[in-house]
């Protein structure tokens, strides 16, 4: 039976990953691999998950099952920073439960909406693939539409177009910070806008946090959540804390459901459960405590902000150098400044990217999709002068 299985593609980020590997030169760059790094090109354990992880470890006294919702503890104390202080459970009509990463989470929000009645997910083009890839694999329709403009800002009128010819069955996924792959935000006027034209539909919104604190800050970053939350009746949120906290291959997420009636909460959430169990049963726990015993005790609260603080803040000085290049070869890198988060697209073509990589060493998506972290001082001047090269 195992022998009609169909070959399936390798994944283009995995196969990137490779080639950078084999790659003999030593400065070699890699622009490629989602996640975090110094300017030393080091991708860190997290002061402050150290210092947890220990206080686990001595503390922690049992490995039994929690259950399919995980570590509520954990969920409920991530609410305040995801949803605000003041309300963080919007009078009882917000819930969550602990997910494998945001992955987990996402699919779970899907397979919900699914069973839900949702028959299309509205999704901007380009997204994370992944996303796509969900959909796919349970069988819900895609309908895209261009998420920005060639001048790169948030294509607002195909949005609008996109909302304004949804049906009642349709949902709409949108990301909350740190858009990927293009880095291009919405602004709180436009997340305005948005949070009125979904309330007017009354399609679903499912809102992708993944990046929380990398783009203007903690609060800065849940507006757009926030500000749809108080606008519609009911909305689906998908937390990653693989990239605020650097927990990747813990698999740290949570998912969270808001009901247009409180009432209706213990019913949505047992299909939450339901399907996690029929996935995965259970959650992972050791990251996922982690982040708990942070957010319990302010002393390591505030050393987990500052560090958070510091990864942002050198994400904007490689965005700043970059744009001040301006137009590099055939190339304009000045947008990439008033872009957010991990990620930027430059409109490479495929013999540019082949070029990038085969000439000057330099490894990133067939997309143009690049990972800022990636550059450093002493590298970046060097992928300044390969984008005028090949792009000339």
């Amino acid at each position: 039976m195992l022998s009609n299985l169909q070959q399936q593609p390798a994944d283009a980020l995995l196969a990137l990953i490779k080639l950078h590997n084999s790659d003999p030169r030593a400065d070699k760059i890699d622009l490629g691999v989602g996640v975090y790094r110094t300017g030393q090109g080091e991708t860190p354990v997290f002061g402050a998950i150290k210092a947890a992880e220990k206080k686990l470890v001595e503390t922690q006294d049992s490995k039994a099952y929690l259950g399919p919702e995980g570590d509520m503890a954990f969920v409920e104390a991530l609410m305040p920073y995801i949803f605000g202080k003041a309300n963080p459970t919007m009078d009882g009509r917000i819930e969550g439960m602990q997910t494998p990463g945001g992955t987990g989470s996402l699919r779970l929000a899907i397979a919900m909406a699914k069973r839900a009645g949702v028959k299309r997910l509205i999704v901007g083009k380009p997204s994370w693939p992944n996303h796509n890839q969900i959909c796919a694999d349970l069988g819900l329709e895609v309908l895209e539409f261009s998420h920005a403009t060639a001048e790169g800002t948030p294509d607002m009128n195909a949005l609008r177009g996109a909302v304004a010819a949804a049906e009642g069955s349709d949902a709409i996924l949108l990301h909350g910070c740190c858009h990927n792959p293009t880095g291009i935000d919405y602004s709180n006027d436009e997340w305005d806008e948005i949070a009125g034209l979904l309330a007017e539909k009354g399609i679903l919104p499912i809102i992708d946090l993944a990046y929380q604190g990398l783009g203007n800050g903690m609060e800065e970053d849940a507006y757009g959540v926030r500000r749809v939350l108080a606008a519609v009746a009911e909305a689906i949120v998908c937390y990653s804390c693989d990239k605020n906290f650097g927990l990747y291959r813990d698999r740290v997420g949570a998912l969270y459901c808001m009901a247009a009636d409180k009432a209706e909460l213990v019913k949505i959430m047992s299909n939450g459960h339901a399907l996690a169990r029929a996935n995965w049963s259970q959650p992972p726990d050791h990251g996922g405590a982690a982040v708990r015993l942070i957010l319990e005790d302010e002393a390591l609260t505030a050393q987990w902000l500052d560090e958070l603080d510091q990864m942002r803040e050198r994400m904007r000085q490689v965005r700043a150098k970059l744009a001040e290049a301006g137009k590099t070869g055939g190339v304009d890198l000045s947008p990439i400044g008033g872009q957010n988060g991990l990620f930027s697209i430059i409109p490479f073509t495929p013999e540019q990217v082949q070029a990038m990589r085969e000439k000057h060493g330099v490894y990133f998506a067939g997309s143009g999709r690049i990972n800022v972290a990636g550059l450093t001082t002493g590298n970046i001047d060097r992928f300044i002068a390969a984008v005028a090269d090949v792009t000339a």
